[in-house]
C-alpha cells in the first residue's frame, strides 16, 4: 500500500525538476538552500534619532534618545559607541556605526555613519539685504 502512494509522489516531484531542466537550469537542486534567519545585532539607530541629538545634552538625555550604548570604553569614559548590523541570508545588508563624545557630562560631538543635522539659519540671524 505504501509503495502505491510513494510512486505517484516521486513521479510528480520529478515533473517539476524536469521543467527546470528544460528552462536551462543546469542543477535545479542547487537552488534549494536552507532557511536562514534575519539577524539584527546592536542598537537600531535611524536618522530621526540622530536629529534629536543637540550639543549640550546630558548623558541621561543621550541615553534616552539612543538607548544604552553597545560599548562603553573603560579607558575613555567620555566616549560611547553604538553599532548596528543586519544580516539577511548570511549577508550583511545594513551596517551603521555612531560614536558619541562627551566633555564631562555634556554632549560635545557625534561621529560616524549617520549624519547629524545642522539647524537651518533663522530669519533673525541672517543679515538683511540693503537695496
Amino acid at each position: 500500500m505504501r509503495i502505491l502512494l510513494f510512486v505517484p509522489l516521486v513521479a510528480l516531484a520529478g515533473c517539476g525538476v524536469m521543467d527546470r531542466v528544460k528552462e536551462g537550469v543546469k542543477n535545479p537542486l542547487a537552488q534549494v538552500r536552507p532557511y536562514t534567519l534575519d539577524i539584527p545585532q546592536g542598537n537600531v539607530i535611524d536618522q530621526a534619532m540622530v536629529d534629536k541629538l543637540k550639543p549640550g545634552m546630558t548623558r541621561a538625555q543621550v541615553r534616552f534618545v539612543l538607548g544604552t550604548p553597545l560599548l562603553v570604553d573603560p579607558f575613555r569614559s567620555n566616549r560611547w559607541d553604538y553599532a548596528y548590523s543586519l544580516k539577511k541570508s548570511g549577508q550583511v545588508v545594513e551596517s551603521r556605526r555612531i560614536t558619541v563624545v562627551f566633555d564631562g557630562d555634556v554632549l560635545r560631538a557625534v561621529e560616524g555613519d549617520v549624519v547629524v543635522a545642522t539647524p537651518a539659519p533663522t530669519a533673525a540671524s541672517t543679515p538683511a539685504v540693503q537695496p
